[in-house]
């Protein structure tokens, strides 16, 4: 018997094989059969996928993939075309991919910062202690202090300047946000006292500036999370 699909995957995505002379309506139905057959191999693995043999268009291409997305629990990141680098293509989507999901969720870090500590994270990090002077946190994602920023911070440091920083007492070196750096002025000094009122603030770009607000009701309603 003629085999007009064929499936061949590697740890980094999945080439599916069409017969060009075969009816469309019938390579449907090979599709749906083969990936049911690989569903549990398979899995939820995030992959990559490209097409060989036919060519076809964007709405082919499209009921091809509703096929493998009723019969699996894959999720298909994108569709590649297929060149001789498609291995390393398929590392590169799967790889941006991954930072994007590590830049929406988050990590928590419990702990004091102190001069010469430097904190990295691949995604959004949530500090339960303070950042002192000469501590550095440098994040792909949001940084939240839920204590005090004295030290000095870079948010979004894969260039995203849509990402925010927050603490309960901003009084910071430095700010990094993106590409975009604002510094404390040497002027500013912090009332000291006994009723001392701690505020939470947030720190964010507009129009190439970094501004820092309180954080009410109002600028949490504005915030994105990316």
């Amino acid at each position: 018997m003629k085999n007009s699909v064929v499936i061949k995957g590697n740890k980094h995505g999945i080439v599916v094989v069409l017969d060009a002379q075969e009816d469309f309506e019938s390579l449907k139905s090979q599709v749906q059969e083969k990936f049911q057959q690989s569903a549990k191999f398979f899995g939820n693995a995030s992959m990559a996928v490209a097409f060989e043999g036919r060519k076809m268009s964007t709405v082919e291409q499209c009921e091809i993939l509703n096929v493998i997305s009723d019969v699996t629990e894959l999720n298909i990141v994108c569709i590649l075309d297929n060149d001789e680098d498609m291995d390393s293509r398929f590392v590169q989507a799967l790889e941006k991919k991954q930072n994007e999901e590590n830049a929406s969720s988050g990590q928590f870090y419990k702990g004091t910062l102190r001069s010469g500590q430097v904190l990295e994270a691949e995604s959004s990090i949530i500090i339960l202690g303070d950042v002192n002077p000469g501590g550095r946190v440098i994040a792909k994602g949001n940084v939240i202090i839920l204590g005090g920023l004295r030290g000095n911070v870079t948010a979004g440091a894969n260039g995203n300047e849509n990402a925010f920083v927050v603490a309960l007492e901003m009084n910071p070196m430095q700010i990094k946000i993106g590409d975009v750096i604002a510094r404390s002025s040497d002027s500013v000094s912090a009332k000291k006292g006994k009723h001392k009122v701690i505020q939470p603030k947030i720190a964010f770009v507009e129009d190439n500036n970094i501004y820092i607000e309180n954080l009410d009701q109002n600028v949490l309603e504005d915030i994105h999370i990316n």
